[in-house]
């Protein structure tokens, strides 16, 4: 039971030691290691500002990124739709030329056919007027007296005439 209750002698020492140690630890060691502890606590301070300053120029970046993504599908599209525009320009540019060609080999096809109707009835008329003289040059040589005689003739004559 003496250990329980421990006498003034011991009690004296040991607070004796006790202090002795503690003024050499304060002395020699507590500087130092306080030293070390907030040395350590600055690195670590430093190093988290460095973090969250990274992490921030993290977020910076990934916004840029974003916004240059942005940039670049808002010119594709733009890009885009110019092509389209252009080629609907082009495809209604040539279809207009088509037109434009079309109506005018259709004027020269329609220029073209009248001019050679005419040419055939040119030619009709001439060949119309040459059968005539050529009728009335036969009737003219054939002396005939009496007018029913030259009816006949001529209908003989005009059965004759073959057109081309």
């Amino acid at each position: 039971m003496e250990l329980l209750k421990p006498e003034f002698g011991l009690f004296f020492w040991t607070l004796c030691i006790f202090l002795v140690i503690l003024f050499i630890l304060s002395k020699f060691a507590w500087k130092p290691i306080v030293a070390a502890l907030k040395e350590r606590e600055e690195g670590i301070n430093t190093a988290l500002k460095s973090a969250e300053n990274a992490r921030a120029e993290m977020a910076n970046l990934a916004a840029d990124n974003q916004r240059i993504l942005n940039e670049a599908k808002e010119e594709k599209a733009k890009i885009i739709k110019e092509a389209k525009e252009a080629s609907e320009r082009m495809r209604a540019v040539a279809t207009d030329s088509a037109k434009a060609e079309a109506a005018k080999i259709l004027a020269d096809a329609k220029r073209e056919i009248e001019n050679q109707k005419n040419a055939a009835l040119v030619d009709i008329k001439n060949q119309i007027g040459n059968l005539a003289t050529e009728v009335a040059e036969k009737m003219i040589r054939k002396e005939l007296k009496k007018d029913g005689e030259q009816m006949n003739y001529v209908n003989q004559l005009v059965g004759e005439i073959k057109l081309n």
